[in-house]
């Protein structure tokens, strides 16, 4: 790694920290009153941890606010209405503070706020040729497909195994969007990630219903978002 590459990681990690303290600040309001959510509703543990593939296939434990019930068992993708979620498991799904957790993945050096996003070890074999590029950069919190994705439980046809239509579409179509984003990518585009993935959380800029309906079809493999 060059000198320039050098300060740009610099800079990327102490953008990285900086967000992921500011976004701790912001949420501690509201992290009490979560957990105490999550116990009341159903037993179990607060925090979900599961293994995931970091940079260079490194996996590590990404962490989550429960929103399963404890010991559900099933695919490892999640769809609309998914009957092992909880109520409030519901909740923080739709608003994604589930994610919360993982700005402390973002501390340890685990992730990032931008980068693609980790994947279960299930679809680990999906990163072989040209798709491998994908883990040479850190996964994060934000990111592209994170925005294009937001509500991805609505797209997997009821008729359709989720794992064959995660396996088959929605994985090489994410692949190829990380590949043409982030081998390019720039600190100031990075910021327009975050804003544009926390506008995402309140449904603000998501990708029309008709693309949405276009990656339903399990045929067009080679569809993308607008």
């Amino acid at each position: 790694m060059g000198a320039v590459g050098r300060a740009d990681a610099t800079l990327r990690r102490i953008f990285d920290v900086v967000v992921a303290l500011a976004g701790i600040v912001c949420f501690l309001p509201i992290l009490i009153p979560v957990v105490l959510a999550i116990r009341l509703d159903s037993p179990g543990p607060i925090l979900y941890a599961q293994n995931r593939l970091g940079q260079h296939g490194r996996i590590f434990r990404l962490y989550k606010f429960r929103k399963f019930h404890d010991g559900a068992t099933g695919k490892a993708v999640t769809v609309k209405n998914d009957r092992r979620m909880t109520r409030v498991g519901r909740f923080l799904e739709r608003t994604k503070i589930d994610e919360v957790p993982q700005l402390w993945n973002v501390l340890k050096g685990e992730m990032s706020v931008i980068g693609p996003r980790p994947e279960t070890l299930d679809f680990a074999d999906g990163f072989d040729g040209v798709y491998r590029g994908v883990l040479d950069h850190r996964p994060g919190i934000f990111g592209p497909n994170q925005v294009y994705f937001r509500n991805e439980g609505a797209l997997f046809p009821e008729n359709v195994d989720p794992h064959v239509f995660y396996r088959a579409v929605l994985f090489p179509a994410k692949a190829r969007i990380d590949l043409d984003y982030f081998p390019r990518r720039n600190l100031p585009h990075d910021v327009v990630w975050l804003v544009r993935g926390v506008f995402a959380v309140f449904g603000i800029g998501l990708p029309s219903e008709e693309t949405l309906r276009r990656f339903r079809n399990l045929e067009n493999r080679a569809v993308l978002p607008d």
